[in-house]
């Protein structure tokens, strides 16, 4: 059951602030947007061969302007000493971004930026020739591009332990390891994958990395080998999306198939199958598409819910405990989706290159759920399973209680 009061509301939607005057095949759409680890900066792959850099909160009189219109505010922002808005041209058509973690600094040093040469946080943009172009955030500038991808760089992934370690996944149907902190050094290919790979996705505790591509299964690595641990066979179509749990315990994939499995990826079981019934009132039947095709699925900060975009108009949020939505809004030709590291919204991005701001379910989590959140970032499931405890409470700690 969905609770009242609990649909998601639209704060906000940024348009492109230029004419759309490429005539480019899949040159409008915004397929990617991102916040920065610590909610200071939202990136936007707003069509057209641009990238926006926004500081973030957006300032209350900003929140239903387009982005043109927000160019005439460039001066009071210039004026008040904040920070700026940026444009990053990037040359070809965007089709991934990721922000870094904070780099790591060596015992004693308090600039982490010292260690490895690089500012304190960049940007990384996948691009339509198979380049990377990677940004210092705070100056705009452009400070090196990868060259290896044959095709599409379609979805970037920094570890989360800020070591800058950045994975890529192409069209080529390879993943690629780049070390940004040794000046982007190409350190692995990873191949495996016979269709094109759409995401990838590193645990947060940088042990694990998955793939998704136009496969019925998704693909396992260790990030400390390089190395196939498993394939996650299960979906009846193509698996576009991917996302870990914030304790690492879960992994979730989203497919053509409507469904999104979550698993234990760690076993590979899966643990529960999330099916997207559409809503007659929000889809249009004459059309021949597979309405309920997934787009996106990502995992909120807590934990405790998921957001998924599908091709039936609407935005869903799910409570983990719960094999149906517990909230929905209508929103057309959305293609991915992003909690807000500190949770409250989620950041949509559309065909048409706009990008929507929603309002999201705010929990408070319960002890229970805090205990072996903790738990769960040090200890993998078999380690739960091998701990003397009792048995309902190992169900609880390996999420097999729902």
């Amino acid at each position: 059951m969905k609770p009242s009061g609990e649909e998601p509301v639209l704060l906000a939607e940024l348009k492109p602030g230029r004419p759309q005057r490429y005539d480019w095949k899949s040159s409008c759409e915004t397929w990617s947007v991102a916040f920065s680890p610590d909610g200071a900066w939202f990136a936007w792959s707003q069509g057209h061969c641009v990238v926006k850099l926004i500081p973030w909160p957006l300032e209350e009189a900003e929140l239903c302007m387009s982005s043109e219109r927000k160019s005439r505010g460039k001066a009071e922002a210039r004026s008040r000493g904040v920070a700026k808005e940026k444009t990053l041209e990037c040359g070809q058509i965007v089709w991934g971004l990721a922000f870094s973690a904070w780099p790591a600094a060596a015992e004693g040093e308090t600039d982490p930026a010292c260690t490895v040469g690089l500012p304190c946080l960049i940007l990384a943009t996948g691009l339509n020739d198979g380049q990377i172009k990677v940004w210092e955030v705070q100056t705009g500038h452009l400070l090196f591009s990868l060259l290896g991808h044959q095709d599409v760089v379609r979805d970037l992934s920094f570890a989360p332990n800020g070591s800058l370690i950045l994975v890529s996944a192409s069209r080529d149907k390879t993943l690629r390891v780049w070390d940004l902190s040794r000046d982007g050094r190409q350190v692995q290919v990873l191949s495996g994958h016979v269709q094109w790979v759409y995401c990838c996705s590193i645990s947060p505790d940088c042990s694990m990395l998955c793939s998704a591509a136009g496969e019925k299964s998704a693909l396992l690595w260790s990030m400390r080998s390089y190395t196939l641990i498993r394939r996650l066979e299960g979906h009846q179509s193509s698996v576009v999306s991917c996302d870990f749990s914030p304790d690492t315990a879960l992994l979730v994939t989203a497919s053509y198939d409507a469904c999104v499995i979550m698993w234990d990826p760690y076993t590979g079981e899966q643990l529960r199958t999330l099916r997207h019934v559409p809503l007659h009132s929000a889809v249009d039947y004459s059309s021949e598409v597979h309405t309920s095709s997934l787009r996106s699925v990502c995992f909120s900060p807590e934990g405790l819910y998921l957001a998924t975009v599908a091709d039936d108009r609407l935005l869903r949020i799910w409570a983990l405990e719960l094999r149906s939505p517990v909230a929905f809004a209508p929103m057309t030709n959305g293609l991915c989706c992003m909690y807000f590291p500190q949770g409250g919204f989620i950041a949509t991005g559309t065909r048409d290159g706009h990008v929507q701001f929603w309002t999201a379910p705010r929990v408070l989590s319960s002890l229970k759920h805090l205990c072996r959140k903790a738990l769960r970032t040090f200890l993998t499931t078999y380690q739960v399973l091998a701990l003397p405890i009792p048995r309902k409470l190992k169900e609880f700690l390996t999420y097999r209680t729902f």
